[in-house]
């Protein structure tokens, strides 16, 4: 790992992560692109971190109302976490391989693409995200775990199916990303448990902070991009870039 692959991968996850084009599928296929290797679990690690301390910043207001007033909120994330857990615990145990593969990236972005496609045939609605149902949760939480696969964004498939449910699109974005925040600490969790079985970093501590500070401020500045566009009824514009992406890809990989 160089300086100037870790500073591109934290880029690309820190805009990544939050703008709907697929933080996994991006990276799956860098990685592939500059023969980086795919089993950095410190990388990982750190590029999770980083995206995380976006949100805590980003939604610090939210996140301490959600404590001291809407406790309401809370067994929803969790309901809304348990998809991903069973599906994300599955896919790692049985199928982590095919999650590495660029072709199934380049498969998947141009169904991406389509679900950011729907934003605009939404009927515009006013539900607040602490008002919403259990199963409106558990939905939003199918789509997170469909995200599993490099290539479907996280955003993108969360944020539509909280459209679709009935939510504002303020409120489809907010609990979207508070969805996050069990997901990626969960992932971090279980990368971290990696690197302390195997004790060993693959990187130099400098360059991994580096690297997580990185994608934190990015992933701030994406966040704020991703509110405004989806406010002003922008975000499926990133269909134009998924889908012709993933074509590409696929078109690469099978040359």
């Amino acid at each position: 790992m160089t300086w100037l692959k870790m500073i591109l991968l934290s880029i690309i996850q820190g805009i990544s992560e939050f703008l709907p084009i697929s933080s996994s599928g991006h990276l799956v296929i860098v990685e592939s692109l500059m023969e980086i290797q795919a089993d950095q679990t410190d990388v990982n690690i750190v590029l999770h971190a980083g995206t995380l301390l976006s949100i805590l910043i980003f939604y610090h207001r939210t996140i301490f109302r959600l404590i001291n007033q809407d406790l309401r909120v809370i067994p929803l994330l969790i309901v809304g976490t348990l998809p991903v857990v069973v599906i994300g615990l599955t896919a790692k145990k049985y199928a982590e391989h095919y999650l590495e593969s660029p072709l199934l990236a380049g498969c998947m972005l141009p169904v991406t693409g389509l679900i950011l496609l729907l934003i605009p045939r939404i009927p515009h609605n006013d539900q607040s995200y602490t008002k919403i149902t259990y199963k409106q949760a558990l939905l939003i939480g199918l789509a997170q775990s469909i995200a599993i696969l490099p290539g479907i964004s996280r955003s993108g498939s969360t944020i539509v199916a909280g459209l679709l449910t009935g939510m504002s699109r303020q409120s489809a974005a907010t609990f979207s990303f508070l969805l996050a925040i069990p997901a990626i600490s969960g992932a971090t969790i279980l990368e971290t448990a990696e690197i302390i079985s195997n004790q060993h970093l693959s990187t130099p501590l400098s360059m991994l902070l580096t690297g997580a500070l990185i994608a934190a401020v990015v992933g701030i500045v994406a966040l704020w991009l991703l509110v405004r566009w989806l406010e002003k009824g922008k975000l499926h514009y990133f269909a134009y870039w998924c889908i012709p992406l993933g074509i590409l890809i696929v078109i690469m990989q099978l040359i």
